[in-house]
Protein backbone atom coordinates (compact mmCIF):
# COMPACT_ATOMS: atom_id res chain seq x y z
CA UNK A 1 0.00 0.00 0.00
CA UNK A 2 2.62 1.97 0.52
CA UNK A 3 3.46 3.66 -3.13
CA UNK A 4 -0.24 4.44 -3.07
CA UNK A 5 -0.26 5.95 -0.01
CA UNK A 6 2.90 8.06 -0.59
CA UNK A 7 1.39 8.97 -4.53
CA UNK A 8 -1.49 11.00 -2.18
CA UNK A 9 0.24 12.65 -0.48
CA UNK A 10 2.25 14.06 -3.15
CA UNK A 11 -0.97 14.68 -5.22
CA UNK A 12 -2.43 16.39 -2.03
CA UNK A 13 0.90 18.62 -1.37
CA UNK A 14 0.94 19.60 -5.06
CA UNK A 15 4.54 17.62 -5.62
CA UNK A 16 5.66 15.06 -8.28
CA UNK A 17 7.45 11.92 -6.73
CA UNK A 18 8.11 8.19 -7.84
CA UNK A 19 7.55 5.93 -5.30
CA UNK A 20 7.87 2.34 -5.42
CA UNK A 21 7.80 -1.16 -3.93
CA UNK A 22 11.50 -2.52 -4.01
CA UNK A 23 12.35 -6.24 -2.82
CA UNK A 24 16.06 -6.36 -1.21
CA UNK A 25 18.00 -9.36 -0.11
CA UNK A 26 19.16 -9.57 3.67
CA UNK A 27 22.54 -10.48 2.60
CA UNK A 28 23.46 -7.57 0.28
CA UNK A 29 20.97 -5.13 2.03
CA UNK A 30 23.59 -2.50 2.33
CA UNK A 31 24.77 -2.79 -1.14
CA UNK A 32 21.65 -2.25 -2.68
CA UNK A 33 20.59 0.72 -0.54
CA UNK A 34 24.00 2.44 -1.56
CA UNK A 35 23.18 1.80 -5.50
CA UNK A 36 19.82 3.00 -5.31
CA UNK A 37 21.39 5.88 -3.38
CA UNK A 38 24.08 6.50 -6.23
CA UNK A 39 21.10 6.69 -8.85
CA UNK A 40 19.50 9.06 -7.56
CA UNK A 41 16.98 8.28 -5.19
CA UNK A 42 16.33 10.07 -2.16
CA UNK A 43 15.55 7.97 0.76
CA UNK A 44 13.43 4.79 1.20
CA UNK A 45 11.33 3.43 3.92
CA UNK A 46 12.37 -0.29 4.98
CA UNK A 47 10.56 -3.01 6.58
CA UNK A 48 11.04 -6.15 8.38
CA UNK A 49 12.94 -7.66 8.39
CA UNK A 50 15.87 -4.81 7.10
CA UNK A 51 15.35 -1.95 10.45
CA UNK A 52 18.03 -2.96 12.42
CA UNK A 53 20.72 -3.73 9.03
CA UNK A 54 19.49 0.39 8.26
CA UNK A 55 19.86 1.21 12.24
CA UNK A 56 23.64 -0.41 11.51
CA UNK A 57 24.26 1.56 7.70
CA UNK A 58 22.75 5.16 8.65
CA UNK A 59 25.42 7.62 9.37
CA UNK A 60 22.98 9.75 11.80
CA UNK A 61 20.37 8.71 13.35
CA UNK A 62 17.49 10.68 15.14
CA UNK A 63 16.80 10.29 19.02
CA UNK A 64 14.16 7.86 18.23
CA UNK A 65 15.85 5.64 16.20
CA UNK A 66 18.33 5.15 18.44
CA UNK A 67 16.61 4.15 21.21
CA UNK A 68 14.77 2.30 18.86
CA UNK A 69 17.80 0.79 17.69
CA UNK A 70 15.69 0.62 14.51
CA UNK A 71 15.58 2.47 11.34
CA UNK A 72 12.37 2.67 8.74
CA UNK A 73 13.16 5.63 7.03
CA UNK A 74 16.28 6.99 5.22
CA UNK A 75 16.91 9.92 3.89
CA UNK A 76 20.14 10.55 1.31
CA UNK A 77 21.71 13.34 1.52
CA UNK A 78 23.41 15.89 -1.30
CA UNK A 79 27.00 14.76 0.61
CA UNK A 80 26.30 10.93 0.53
CA UNK A 81 25.44 10.73 4.73
CA UNK A 82 22.67 8.57 5.20
CA UNK A 83 19.91 10.30 7.96
CA UNK A 84 18.31 7.10 9.74
CA UNK A 85 14.48 7.89 11.41
CA UNK A 86 12.02 5.40 12.95
CA UNK A 87 8.33 6.63 12.48
CA UNK A 88 6.29 3.91 13.98
CA UNK A 89 5.83 4.98 17.37
CA UNK A 90 4.54 8.46 16.20
CA UNK A 91 2.28 6.98 13.40
CA UNK A 92 0.71 4.42 16.06
CA UNK A 93 0.21 7.30 18.80
CA UNK A 94 -1.45 9.79 16.64
CA UNK A 95 -3.59 6.93 15.17
CA UNK A 96 -4.52 6.01 18.71
CA UNK A 97 -5.09 9.43 19.83
CA UNK A 98 -5.73 11.30 17.15
CA UNK A 99 -7.85 8.97 14.74
CA UNK A 100 -9.31 6.85 17.27
CA UNK A 101 -9.42 9.07 20.44
CA UNK A 102 -7.84 6.93 22.33
CA UNK A 103 -6.57 7.83 25.80
CA UNK A 104 -3.19 6.91 26.53
CA UNK A 105 -2.20 8.89 29.18
CA UNK A 106 -2.61 7.46 32.80
CA UNK A 107 -3.56 4.23 31.10
CA UNK A 108 -2.75 0.28 32.31
CA UNK A 109 -1.07 -0.68 29.01
CA UNK A 110 -0.02 -4.14 28.10
CA UNK A 111 2.48 -4.49 24.97
CA UNK A 112 2.62 -8.08 23.23
CA UNK A 113 6.33 -9.34 21.79
CA UNK A 114 9.67 -7.89 22.16
CA UNK A 115 10.62 -7.86 18.66
CA UNK A 116 11.54 -4.75 16.56
CA UNK A 117 8.19 -3.90 15.77
CA UNK A 118 7.65 -3.25 19.74
CA UNK A 119 11.31 -1.51 20.22
CA UNK A 120 9.84 1.61 17.40
CA UNK A 121 6.62 2.05 19.70
CA UNK A 122 7.80 1.71 23.31
CA UNK A 123 9.48 5.67 23.01
CA UNK A 124 6.63 7.60 21.86
CA UNK A 125 4.40 5.70 23.58
CA UNK A 126 6.33 6.36 27.21
CA UNK A 127 6.50 9.93 26.16
CA UNK A 128 2.52 10.01 26.55
CA UNK A 129 3.17 8.95 30.20
CA UNK A 130 1.04 5.67 30.97
CA UNK A 131 0.37 4.83 34.70
CA UNK A 132 1.35 1.52 33.54
CA UNK A 133 3.33 -0.22 30.86
CA UNK A 134 3.71 -4.19 30.80
CA UNK A 135 5.71 -6.05 28.07
CA UNK A 136 5.12 -9.23 27.52
CA UNK A 137 6.88 -11.36 25.39
CA UNK A 138 6.80 -15.72 25.53
CA UNK A 139 10.71 -15.43 26.26
CA UNK A 140 10.57 -13.13 28.95
CA UNK A 141 14.72 -12.36 28.72
CA UNK A 142 14.08 -10.84 25.60
CA UNK A 143 10.97 -8.48 27.56
CA UNK A 144 13.24 -7.63 30.17
CA UNK A 145 16.75 -7.04 28.02
CA UNK A 146 14.23 -4.29 26.22
CA UNK A 147 13.31 -2.85 29.41
CA UNK A 148 16.56 -2.28 30.15
CA UNK A 149 17.08 -0.67 27.03
CA UNK A 150 14.11 1.68 27.85
CA UNK A 151 15.01 2.20 31.21
CA UNK A 152 16.07 6.14 30.57
CA UNK A 153 12.48 6.84 28.76
CA UNK A 154 9.94 5.01 31.53
CA UNK A 155 9.51 2.21 33.64
CA UNK A 156 8.36 -1.04 31.51
CA UNK A 157 7.59 -4.30 33.69
CA UNK A 158 7.88 -7.94 31.91
CA UNK A 159 6.29 -10.91 32.03
CA UNK A 160 5.76 -13.80 30.09
CA UNK A 161 2.72 -14.50 28.60
CA UNK A 162 1.72 -17.22 30.79
CA UNK A 163 2.01 -15.61 33.91
CA UNK A 164 0.00 -12.57 33.06
CA UNK A 165 -1.66 -11.86 36.32
CA UNK A 166 -5.28 -10.39 36.95
CA UNK A 167 -4.39 -6.87 36.12
CA UNK A 168 -6.85 -5.53 33.41
CA UNK A 169 -5.95 -3.02 31.25
CA UNK A 170 -7.01 -0.21 29.31
CA UNK A 171 -5.27 -0.52 25.76
CA UNK A 172 -3.44 -3.94 25.01
CA UNK A 173 -1.33 -4.08 21.69
CA UNK A 174 -0.27 -6.94 19.77
CA UNK A 175 3.18 -6.16 18.17
CA UNK A 176 4.00 -10.24 17.71
CA UNK A 177 4.16 -11.57 14.13
CA UNK A 178 1.85 -14.41 15.64
CA UNK A 179 -0.81 -12.89 13.04
CA UNK A 180 1.01 -13.92 9.91
CA UNK A 181 0.37 -17.62 10.66
CA UNK A 182 -3.53 -16.20 11.53
CA UNK A 183 -2.56 -17.18 15.27
CA UNK A 184 -3.05 -14.72 18.34
CA UNK A 185 -0.26 -14.55 21.88
CA UNK A 186 -1.26 -16.81 24.08
CA UNK A 187 -2.55 -14.47 26.46
CA UNK A 188 -5.29 -15.28 29.57
CA UNK A 189 -9.04 -13.30 28.54
CA UNK A 190 -8.61 -12.06 32.23
CA UNK A 191 -6.52 -9.15 30.85
CA UNK A 192 -9.18 -7.72 29.24
CA UNK A 193 -11.86 -5.66 31.28
CA UNK A 194 -15.45 -3.91 29.69
CA UNK A 195 -13.50 -1.13 28.92
CA UNK A 196 -10.16 -2.42 27.14
CA UNK A 197 -9.18 -1.29 23.97
CA UNK A 198 -7.14 -3.39 21.40
CA UNK A 199 -4.92 -3.18 18.60
CA UNK A 200 -2.88 -4.57 16.69
CA UNK A 201 0.23 -3.53 14.75
CA UNK A 202 -0.78 -5.34 11.59
CA UNK A 203 -2.96 -4.65 9.38
CA UNK A 204 -5.55 -6.53 6.40
CA UNK A 205 -7.88 -4.84 4.20
CA UNK A 206 -10.22 -7.68 3.59
CA UNK A 207 -10.66 -8.79 7.15
CA UNK A 208 -9.69 -8.26 10.35
CA UNK A 209 -6.61 -9.13 11.83
CA UNK A 210 -6.04 -12.65 13.84
CA UNK A 211 -5.73 -10.34 16.94
CA UNK A 212 -8.74 -7.99 16.50
CA UNK A 213 -10.91 -10.77 15.45
CA UNK A 214 -9.81 -12.38 18.91
CA UNK A 215 -10.49 -9.61 20.69
CA UNK A 216 -14.61 -8.41 19.26
CA UNK A 217 -15.25 -12.30 20.37
CA UNK A 218 -13.65 -11.81 23.60
CA UNK A 219 -15.97 -8.34 24.15
CA UNK A 220 -13.23 -5.88 24.24
CA UNK A 221 -14.52 -2.12 24.00
CA UNK A 222 -12.85 -1.51 20.61
CA UNK A 223 -10.75 -3.21 18.43
CA UNK A 224 -8.69 -1.68 15.45
CA UNK A 225 -5.66 -3.08 13.19
CA UNK A 226 -2.61 -0.89 12.14
CA UNK A 227 -3.86 0.28 8.63
CA UNK A 228 -4.53 3.98 10.17
CA UNK A 229 -0.18 3.55 11.54
CA UNK A 230 1.08 2.59 8.44
CA UNK A 231 -1.09 5.62 6.96
CA UNK A 232 0.34 7.98 9.73
CA UNK A 233 3.93 6.61 9.60
CA UNK A 234 3.83 7.71 6.04
CA UNK A 235 3.07 10.66 6.51
CA UNK A 236 5.98 11.33 8.70
CA UNK A 237 8.29 10.22 6.41
CA UNK A 238 6.68 12.38 3.51
CA UNK A 239 7.54 15.04 5.97
CA UNK A 240 10.91 14.29 6.95
CA UNK A 241 11.60 14.16 3.27
CA UNK A 242 9.92 17.11 1.94
CA UNK A 243 9.18 19.23 4.62
CA UNK A 244 5.28 19.00 4.25
CA UNK A 245 2.91 17.27 6.34
CA UNK A 246 0.26 15.53 4.17
CA UNK A 247 -3.65 15.31 5.60
CA UNK A 248 -3.84 11.39 6.21
CA UNK A 249 -8.01 11.01 6.90
CA UNK A 250 -8.93 11.11 3.42
CA UNK A 251 -5.76 8.50 2.64
CA UNK A 252 -7.14 6.30 5.14
CA UNK A 253 -10.83 6.88 4.24
CA UNK A 254 -9.81 5.89 0.80
CA UNK A 255 -7.91 2.58 1.80
CA UNK A 256 -10.92 1.55 3.58
CA UNK A 257 -13.22 2.25 0.60
CA UNK A 258 -11.27 0.55 -1.89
Amino acid sequence: LSPRIHTAFAAETGQEIYYQALQLNSATFETQIRELQSIGYKGVNVTVPFKEQAWKLADKLSPRAQDAKAVNTMIFRDDGKIVGDNTDGIGLTRDLIINHGVLVTHRKVLVLGAGGAVRGILGPLLSRKPDLVVVANRTLHKAERMAEDFFHLGELLTSSFEDLGDEKFDLIINGTSAGLDGEVPPIPERVLGVNSICYDLMYDIDKPTAFVAWAQRRGALRAYDGLGMLVEQAAESFEFWHGRRPETGSVIARLLSA
